[in-house]
């Protein structure tokens, strides 16, 4: 019996360094995860467009290439990178928070036309097998989640560790 209660409260010890320990960590996620959150989503977008000003060096470049068809790609290419690192620089920043994140929302659909437009470039076995081009793209879905979040907080919301009573 003795050794019963003693791993009753053992267990309720753990518990509650278990919850403890669970509270500071969320509480510390909350308290930092949209700062890191904005920064490294701009170090992406900046890093990425500046890839796009030295030809040859984005992997993404003979893909706008072939998807902007109807454009010249020479001045295009070089807009697309100032874009993204106006984006990037706008993220890290923190600044002018509600333009950066219609930039972000506005060159996202461009970023989706080899779905449409070169869907062999996308696909190796449509519609679960992607190239690595596709997983280029698809990753997007998660850049569009965190402009999605960061743009839930332009009115000075945040996040909570704990839900409201």
């Amino acid at each position: 019996m003795r050794t019963s209660l003693r791993q009753t409260l053992n267990r309720a010890e753990l518990d509650a360094r278990f919850d403890q320990l669970d509270r500071a960590i969320t509480t510390w996620m909350a308290r930092h995860g949209l700062f890191i959150l904005r920064i490294g989503l701009g170090i992406v977008f900046f890093w990425f467009g500046a890839l796009k000003l030295f030809p040859g060096l984005s992997p993404a470049e003979d893909l706008v290439r072939e998807t902007t068809y109807f454009v010249d790609p020479d001045w295009f290419i070089p807009v697309l990178a100032l874009w993204e690192m106006a984006i990037g620089l706008g993220l890290i920043v923190g600044k002018y928070m509600r333009i950066t994140l219609l930039l972000l929302f506005l060159q996202m659909p461009g970023t989706a036309l080899p779905i449409v437009i070169l869907p062999d470039a996308v696909w190796t076995q449509f519609p679960y097998a992607l190239t690595l081009e596709g997983q280029y793209i698809v990753k997007n879905l998660v850049l569009i989640g965190a402009g999605i979040v960061l743009g839930g907080t332009v009115r000075g919301g945040r996040l909570t560790s704990e839900p409201e009573a």
